[in-house]
């Protein structure tokens, strides 16, 4: 899968986003309107709860004949993972941030084929992602885009405050970026047409998707806003 990921829609989703709907029945919508990966996070869920909704979405993706297509990551848990494969179940790779566990020790474990996704800190991330040995990773995930509910840290400074991007802000970072970025943070569907148009590899979301009261609707028109413009 390490070879031919496509990151260009993205799906992030856990039990906290989905207003008491099952997370399968989202990321059915999200395969169902051709999204290219998928990441299982949580902060709350516990290990074999992650294990069960990660057996469910690969379940789900290989009986839409989707395994070849769509990457399956869980985000930060290399324990989950391991313990999913164990049992049989086909997860593709992990998602990251920059002070989470080693990429290094990431792929020692999961093999060369499977993808590892790093999200570094929004403060210095055009200075990582141009220093950065990147070797070893897939995708920089970037943003935020907007301040968001979902990841109430998500953009924190060291000053305590958020900090968002622009599109100058991606636009930069796509071209001076050795990988392909994926954007996200409060994307919606207001925000893609100009999105598609700096140069970033895709887009990834939450509740655009997940509290949408027609999931499917909302993928299906966040992924044909993104083809419409790049």
């Amino acid at each position: 899968m390490r070879h031919k990921l496509d990151i260009s829609a993205y799906l992030v989703v856990g039990p906290e986003n989905t207003k008491g709907r099952p997370v399968v029945k989202i990321i059915e919508a999200a395969v169902e309107a051709g999204y290219t990966c998928l990441q299982i996070r949580s902060k709350t869920a516990s290990a074999r709860e992650l294990i069960e909704l990660t057996r469910e979405a690969a379940e789900l993706v290989a009986r839409a004949e989707r395994s070849g297509d769509t990457a399956l990551l869980v985000d930060d848990r290399l324990d989950v993972i391991l313990a999913a494969r164990e049992q049989g179940i086909k997860v593709d790779g992990i998602h990251i941030g920059q002070s989470d566990i080693p990429v290094n020790v990431c792929r020692k474990y999961l093999g060369e084929d499977s993808v590892i996704g790093l999200s570094a800190r929004t403060f210095d991330l055009f200075n990582y992602i141009k220093t950065a040995d990147v070797s070893q990773i897939d995708y920089f995930g970037a943003g935020p885009l907007h301040e968001t509910q979902t990841k109430l840290d998500c953009g924190l400074g060291p000053d305590g405050k958020i900090l968002t991007r622009n599109f100058d802000d991606i636009s930069r970072l796509a071209k001076t970026s050795p990988l392909p970025i994926v954007v996200g943070g409060g994307v919606k569907l207001a925000d893609i047409p100009q999105l598609a148009k700096t140069g970033a590899g895709g887009f990834f979301v939450v509740s655009a998707i997940s509290e949408a009261d027609d999931p499917k609707a909302a993928a299906a028109e966040l992924i044909e806003a993104w083809k419409a413009n790049i």
